[in-house]
């Protein structure tokens, strides 16, 4: 029998079938977990958009504009050839790390952290009421929290349990099973690859920075700052509202078309969500919610374990969807978050949630993959 020489065809089917493999297994990667669920779940649609565009482009010759997930959509670069095209897709998720990484803040009054966490609820007055009096009573809960400041050596430790939207690309929504998720994030102020550490669905993944195939990792390195933001980082932040807020505009993207509100809030969701800081700038966080138009109260919210609890929320009037910050109504504790359709799309009706976190733990251990209850165990020994 005679060998079929290897022609384009055949590259071509190679590299779609590598694409299908990746997709199939980016559910468990490591750095698309880091985010907050509704962050996550709004990745991974990039993502698969990003794979099923490749797909199409080696099918009929075409390159055509290109997503980064995580990283916003991107601004038409120039054509990648067929090595870059596939490094660019296998290492998109590593990439979004580098290129829009906002992950939590927090601080708890009893050894753990009261914080925040990204959402949104409605931008019509029917959805809630002004949560300008709640915010202040947080900033104030808040100011009176004794955080201890985290060293440079230490990791954030989070616990949750967690469900997202495991629906496909455009179609209909359909919640995942709540699962437990822990992760670690190093503190280190200076240039790093290795962010930390994820544990879910029995597995221990790194958080890397994303180094394309022939580049020095040292050139892909992320210093402390917006982008990879520390409990360092986050107390070198004004804690004048105004000028916080002014920050939060000018540092933070948006796309043609996005609600620039919308993005700052999420932005605010995701810094107080998963990490410890500073109570000053906690505070300062609260009040600098308050301010952005749109923001209400919602009486009643669930967090991913059940737990009900009143909402700091705002709605993304374009994409129908509330994400809620979800609070204990008593204490102001800090529960979770999730996101709601506000109205009926072709993806959900109105009401359905498309994804759900509970916080349950909140530490700072010294070393990546220790647990708290390890810690303790340690020190009776």
């Amino acid at each position: 029998m005679n060998a079929t020489p290897a022609g384009p065809e055949q590259g071509e089917r190679a590299e779609l079938d590598e694409l299908g493999e990746l997709a199939r297994l980016l559910p468990a990667g490591p750095v698309e977990q880091v985010l907050p669920p509704g962050r996550r779940s709004h990745h991974k649609d990039v993502l698969m958009q990003l794979i099923d565009r490749d797909r199409h482009d080696l099918q009929d010759g075409t390159e055509g504009a290109r997503r980064l997930p995580g990283a916003r959509p991107a601004r038409r670069p120039g054509p990648l050839s067929r090595p870059a095209r596939s490094a660019l897709v296998a290492g998109a998720v590593a990439v979004a790390l580098a290129a829009g990484l906002t992950l939590g803040v927090g601080a708890d009054r009893h050894g753990g952290d009261p914080d925040t966490r990204a959402g949104a609820s409605g931008t019509r007055p029917a959805v809630g009421r002004s949560a300008v009096v709640t915010l202040d009573r947080m900033a104030a809960v808040a100011m009176d929290t004794v955080v201890r400041p985290v060293r440079e050596d230490q990791f954030v430790y989070v616990r949750s349990r967690v469900a997202e939207n495991v629906g496909e690309w455009e179609k209909p929504v359909k919640l995942g099973p709540l699962h437990e998720r822990q992760v670690w994030f190093s503190q280190e102020q200076g240039p790093v690859v290795d962010v930390g550490l994820i544990r879910e669905d029995g597995q221990d993944w790194p958080i890397e920075v994303g180094v394309p195939d022939g580049t020095n990792p040292r050139d892909s390195a992320v210093p402390a700052g917006a982008r990879r933001p520390t409990y360092a980082w986050l107390a070198s932040l004004p804690t004048e509202p105004g000028r916080l807020l002014k920050r939060l505009y000018r540092e933070t993207p948006v796309e043609k078309g996005d609600d620039r509100d919308q993005e700052v809030f999420d932005r605010i969701g995701d810094l107080i969500g998963e990490q410890v800081m500073p109570s000053a700038t906690a505070a300062a966080f609260f009040k600098a919610t308050a301010r952005i138009p749109g923001v209400t109260e919602v009486d009643d919210a669930v967090d991913a374990v059940g737990r009900h609890g009143i909402a700091i929320a705002r709605e993304d009037v374009r994409h129908g969807t509330r994400t809620e910050w979800i609070f204990d109504a008593r204490t102001l504790d800090y529960l979770g978050e999730r996101t709601v359709f506000s109205r009926d799309t072709a993806r959900a009706k109105a009401g359905t949630v498309s994804d759900s976190a509970a916080v349950l733990e909140r530490a700072v251990v010294d070393k990546r993959g220790l647990e708290p209850d390890e810690r303790r165990r340690a020190g009776r020994s």
